[in-house]
């Protein structure tokens, strides 16, 4: 079974604009032990969406493990992994934060309970409520 996640970009740092020119990119620069360790849980073929955080607080597109996880290039100490990201595609409709929040069916959904953490994962439930959200 695929498994489902959230991945969080800062657009000023990495954008969904440029996850789209790249194609495939890696997904480099996690410093959190969770967040890693939901990294090596990554599998080929799961999906994610693609959230930007801090500015516009949104989902805008959903992406593909396309590489598991492997030493972060970023990393000079060789404690840190990364995967590569494939592009999928846009959401017809962003979905902000506010709207997840205002959404009782998203009860318990990780970005909103671990606001902090860069990759959290969705169960099938929540996907299925936001893709709805969404557009898809």
């Amino acid at each position: 079974m695929t498994a489902l996640w959230l991945v969080k970009s800062e657009p000023d740092a990495f954008s969904w604009d440029q996850q789209v020119a790249n194609g495939v990119e890696p997904w480099t620069g996690v410093r959190n032990a969770q967040a890693a360790r939901n990294l090596r849980d990554m599998r080929v073929g799961d999906r994610a969406f693609f959230y930007h955080s801090n500015e516009g607080r949104e989902i805008v597109g959903i992406v593909e493990v396309a590489r598991e996880a492997y030493p972060d290039p970023s990393d000079e100490t060789g404690r840190w992994c990364c995967v590569d990201m494939r592009t999928v595609g846009p959401v017809p409709r962003p979905v902000t934060l506010a709207a997840m929040k205002a959404e009782p069916r998203l009860d318990g959904l990780a970005l909103i309970r671990q606001s902090r953490l860069s990759i959290v994962p969705v169960s099938a439930e929540h996907w299925a409520v936001i893709s709805e959200m969404a557009g898809l």
